[in-house]
């Protein structure tokens, strides 16, 4: 079988690695940005680190700060708007997931404008150009947007998330500087660090998974594993380690796709606005339980990876159960909400819920066969 891997031109890691962008620019021999950031990142002067950057070394750019949690068609389309008004020919993400993913979204549509209307980019859409380049800085430990070919959009009309999936979309630089995730409230540290797990997790089982994303999975899951709870507590080591391994894990899921977790946790922010990674950290466990039979003997190398040593010899059944009881007690130790109610959930809209959750383009990789009937009762159990 042919496997195909696809990562950033170049990547900078470690405190202060900000600083590269100036080097880039100049050596790309771009003119002027767009920076496509949110406005509580400009407030709170977490952005501002990369314009001042950008201001002492003289470089041009213009500023789109109105993307929101999960963004929506018509956000991207603002943004479409703006890079054109702006006369700019690069674009610079920083933020989290939001304004990573918009920005790929905008830079896709600039470079292919037939898919202006935003809705025909789902899935894998058959555009014929590379985007705009992108550099991608992200602002928290988590979506690994900076080095995946993904990104979600709401369609707020019809009350859904779609995944898109493009290789013409990954940024061509990614600065991973945990400076500028240091500003994390815990609570925004620890969803967003469950969301790495979950990558790595779901990478690790998904159906497409193989050798070389599998060592890449195990890694980040170590990593994640002793880094997750330090960083939550406002240690630099474990900041460092969770920028880390996030961005290792988009390296591999990026590549191979996720599963059940992510297709249930769509809907859910497409609802009710449940921030991606506590829909993610609150299903994980749950779903990795229900999919344990299927999975081999890999939930024995996720359980050693975080920290479980004796389940190298447990009986094999005992280590599955070793690897959800540790990630439920990750969980529990970063905060994370026990039930789906915890984070808005109505029971009224779980049949609207499951059908999302099955046509969502990540449940195809789940290990375990999925049914609507088996997806409602899983939202039911959860709830």
């Amino acid at each position: 079988m042919v496997q195909r891997m696809i990562l950033n031109e170049t990547a900078y890691f470690g405190a202060g690695a900000i600083g590269s962008i100036v080097d880039e620019v100049k050596r790309r021999g771009f003119r002027k940005a767009l920076v496509v950031t949110d406005a509580d990142l400009m407030k709170f002067r977490v952005a501002t680190k990369v314009t001042d950057v950008l201001d002492s070394a003289g470089l041009a750019y213009e500023i789109f700060d109105r993307v929101l949690p999960n963004p929506t068609i018509e956000m991207v389309q603002d943004g479409v708007e703006a890079f054109r008004q702006a006369g700019a020919d690069y674009l610079i993400a920083i933020g989290g997931g939001s304004p990573q993913d918009t920005c790929k979204a905008v830079g896709i549509i600039i470079a292919n404008p037939e898919f202006a209307d935003v809705r025909s980019l789902e899935g894998g859409a058959a555009t014929k150009n590379p985007a705009v380049p992108m550099i991608a800085v992200p602002t928290t430990a988590g979506t690994a947007a900076e080095v995946t070919i993904n990104y979600v959009i709401t369609d707020v009309q019809n009350r859904r998330k779609f995944v898109c999936y493009d290789p013409h979309d990954i940024p061509v630089v990614a600065i991973i500087d945990s400076d500028m995730m240091a500003s994390m409230p815990a609570s925004l540290k620890a969803a967003t660090g469950v969301d790495a797990l979950t990558h790595a997790i779901e990478g690790y089982i998904t159906r497409g998974a193989w050798e070389l994303t599998d060592m890449m999975h195990l890694k980040a899951i170590e990593i994640i594993g002793r880094s997750l709870r330090k960083s939550v507590q406002g240690d630099s080591e474990g900041a460092e380690g969770m920028a880390l391994g996030q961005y290792i894990a988009g390296m591999g899921f990026s590549n191979v796709g996720l599963g059940l977790v992510h297709g249930m946790a769509h809907p859910l922010g497409a609802f009710y606005g449940t921030p991606h990674g506590v829909a993610n950290a609150v299903l994980l466990p749950h779903i990795m339980a229900w999919n344990s039979p299927h999975t081999g003997e890999k939930y024995r190398d996720i359980a050693v990876a975080l920290g479980v040593k004796e389940a190298a010899n447990m009986p094999l059944e005992n280590a599955r159960r070793a690897a959800v009881d540790a990630v439920l007690r990750l969980n529990n130790d970063v905060g994370i909400p026990a039930r789906l109610r915890d984070v808005g959930m109505q029971q009224a809209d779980i049949d609207a819920l499951a059908q999302a959750a099955l046509e969502d383009v990540c449940t195809g990789g789940n290990p375990r066969d999925v049914t609507l009937e088996d997806i409602k009762a899983l939202y039911r159990a959860l709830y």
